[in-house]
C-alpha cells in the first residue's frame, strides 16, 4: 500500500518491486497510512474472534484440530485463523508483529477515526485487550498473543501444545 502522487510513486516503484510484489497505489499522499490503519482494523477486530473461538473450543471439548479443520475453510475461515491458529494451537506466540506496535497502529487509528468522527468500538476494545496484554508482558510477543490475555481475563489454562496435520 503506497500513497502519493502518481509521477512520485513512478520514481521508486521499481525500488518498492525489489521489496515486495503486491504493491498497490492506493492514492495520494496519506492514503498509504490510511490504508494502513484500515488493514489494522480489521486484523484487531478478527483476532478477537479468532482466540474467542479457540478458547471456546477448548473448553467445550473439542478436539481441536478436527474444530479447526471444520472451520477453516468455510465462511469463518481467515488469514488469521489459517496463519496464526496453527501456531496459538502449539503455543508458538513468536512475534510476526510486536503488540507493541499494533498497540500504537491501534492508538493512530484511532485518533484518526475520532478526527473524522466515526464510532469504531470494536477497534477500541481491541486496543484495551492488548494493552491489558502488554501489562500482562506479552509486548514483545506476536499479535496473536491475545489469546493468552483473554485466557487470562478467563482463568483458563491454554494448553497450547496440539501440533496440527
Amino acid at each position: 500500500m503506497v500513497g502519493g502522487g502518481d509521477d512520485d510513486v513512478g520514481r521508486v516503484w521499481p525500488l518498492l518491486e525489489i521489496m515486495g510484489s503486491n504493491i498497490v497505489h492506493v492514492g495520494g499522499r496519506g492514503a498509504g497510512q490510511h490504508t494502513k490503519m484500515v488493514n489494522q482494523i480489521l486484523i484487531a477486530s478478527g483476532m478477537i474472534g479468532v482466540c474467542e473461538a479457540l478458547l471456546y473450543a477448548q473448553e467445550a471439548g473439542l478436539d481441536m484440530a478436527k474444530a479447526f479443520q471444520a472451520v477453516s475453510w468455510g465462511a469463518a475461515g481467515s488469514w488469521s485463523l489459517s496463519n496464526h491458529g496453527p501456531r496459538m494451537l502449539r503455543g508458538d506466540f513468536e512475534p510476526g508483529f510486536y503488540v507493541d506496535h499494533f498497540v500504537k497502529d491501534m492508538g493512530i487509528a484511532l485518533d484518526e477515526a475520532a478526527g473524522m468522527n466515526i464510532a469504531v468500538p470494536g477497534l477500541a476494545l481491541a486496543r484495551q485487550l492488548y494493552v491489558a496484554l502488554q501489562g500482562q508482558g506479552g509486548g514483545r510477543r506476536g499479535t496473536h498473543a491475545l489469546l493468552l490475555a483473554l485466557a487470562r481475563l478467563s482463568e483458563i489454562d491454554w494448553s497450547g501444545d496440539l501440533e496440527m496435520e
